[in-house]
């Protein structure tokens, strides 16, 4: 009926899945299997909270979270009401937001992890076999993604999952190629579920002791990709899924559900956007390229309008560093979004972002500092955007094929599963490496120095 987690900034929690209590109870290891906690996550709840999700095997009356800095001496609780569920999922989805204050604008080093387009590892994804048109299987002996994060876990504060969470849209492609065994595709709801499932569980052991913030791409949209939505059950269109697993603080910073937000990490600014649906011609959207006809999830200019609402309003005395990350790139060896770098690049560029991440390409790319086309090197004092692709978390389908020859912005490209590691060092100096997941070499390591002028 609760569960305890550690490693939250020296806290730890009791989270108790049915009423209010005045104190948890005596013994924190007895669950029944209705209301045991499965595939805990938290997240960034504005400047002093935390978002403390999980699901149950049915619905709770008012899910609770005892905390305290002693698992001894568990003497605070926040509840909440809120456990939802929608068609086709099985579980019940629980989330309690806790107060935990850390002061934004603290000047001190720490490091944070990102990946992008990785998908469940084993029989229903990447694993040591492929199906028919898939390729990059993973070699006997080689960790995934997943272990490898899981290696580094005391190396880094957060996740940040930029997008392609689970794969669970392969299912059909999986089946008809052999990979796994067939189903009527009738049953599809089922096996999209149960590869969802598979890929919450294996990151529980990373999303349960480190926020895991994520942001929308084009496979959370619905059970098949676009390809052939008439035989997706209505649980799985509209990116219905990922709206009701996470919490983002999105009412914490004035976003949209999980779409778009921002929150405050030491001497960085963060923001999310939303690269799939809410803006001209966006490609999930009804009539576009993505074919997906999902959203819009607002009216008409709202992301854009709170993006530049958002950034305008970063303290860079505070938060000196702002970093921006969604699904979609426009600097990258293959074809790119231009609709993206229409909405965005000029937002971004214009309130002087520092760093922008992307993935929905299955390799890794390192661009210089890029406005408009034109490169400037990132150790000496940029003006512009630093772009970095990594999209090589791993999946089925395997990795991408670069287009050669490189667009002329580009540094650096590796093609090898992977995930990155930055590190913020000061108000100048922003360090990123890629780390290649089979064997935890690091393959790429570059600098952004600036001078600050505030």
């Amino acid at each position: 009926m609760h569960f305890i987690m550690s490693n939250m900034r020296a806290a730890t929690l009791v989270a108790f899945a049915a009423t209010a209590l005045a104190a948890p109870p005596a013994n924190p290891a007895l669950c029944n299997a209705k209301t045991a906690p499965i595939q805990i996550r938290l997240a960034y709840a504005g400047d002093n909270g935390m978002a403390v999700s999980w699901n149950t095997n049915e619905q709770l009356a008012n899910p609770t979270v005892y905390f305290g800095k002693d698992n001894r001496k568990l003497n605070r609780f926040a509840s909440s009401h809120i456990s939802t569920t929608y068609p086709t999922s099985a579980t019940w989805n629980n989330h309690v937001v806790i107060k935990d204050p850390r002061p934004a604008g603290e000047q001190v080093e720490f490091n944070f992890a990102m990946v992008g387009d990785m998908g469940t590892f084993g029989p229903d994804g990447l694993s040591t076999t492929v199906g028919k048109g898939a390729s990059n299987p993973l070699l006997p002996g080689q960790l995934t993604t997943v272990q490898s994060l899981a290696d580094f876990k005391n190396s880094y504060e957060f996740i940040w999952h930029v997008g392609d969470l689970a794969y669970a849209d392969a299912w059909l492609k999986e089946e008809t190629s052999g990979y796994v065994t067939p189903l009527n595709e009738t049953d599809g709801g089922a096996e999209y579920d149960k590869i969802l499932n598979d890929f919450y569980s294996e990151i529980e052991v990373l999303s349960s002791t480190r926020p895991y913030m994520v942001a929308a791409g084009n496979h959370e949209a619905n059970c098949d990709n676009g390809s052939n939505m008439d035989i997706c059950p209505p649980g799985q269109l509209n990116f219905t899924g990922y709206r009701a697993h996470w919490n983002m603080p999105s009412a914490e910073s004035g976003g949209v559900e999980n779409f778009w937000y921002s929150f405050d990490y030491g001497p960085v600014h963060f923001v999310t956007f939303n690269t799939e649906t809410d803006y001209p011609n966006a490609a999930d959207e009804p009539g576009g390229e993505g074919a997906e006809d999902a959203g819009p999830f607002a009216p008409s200019g709202t992301q854009l309008a709170w993006l530049k609402k958002d950034l305008a309003s970063v303290d860079r005395k505070k938060t000196p560093w702002v970093v921006a990350a969604g699904h979609r790139p426009w600097y990258v060896s293959a074809p790119e979004c231009v609709e993206c770098q229409s909405a965005f690049e000029p937002v971004l560029y214009q309130y002087g972002v520092d760093l922008v991440l992307s993935g929905h390409k299955h390799f890794y790319e390192r661009h210089a500092a890029v406005w408009n086309g034109t490169a400037e090197e990132i150790n000496a004092d940029p003006t512009y955007p630093w772009y970095i692709v990594n999209g090589a978390g791993g999946h089925y389908d395997g990795l991408d094929t670069p287009a050669t020859p490189y667009v002329s912005t580009s540094r650096k490209v590796v093609s090898a599963y992977g995930w990155s590691l930055f590190t913020v060092h000061n108000s100048t100096h922003l360090t990123t490496q890629f780390v290649a997941s089979g064997n935890n070499t690091v393959l790429d390591t570059a600098t952004l120095v600036k001078n600050r002028k505030y």
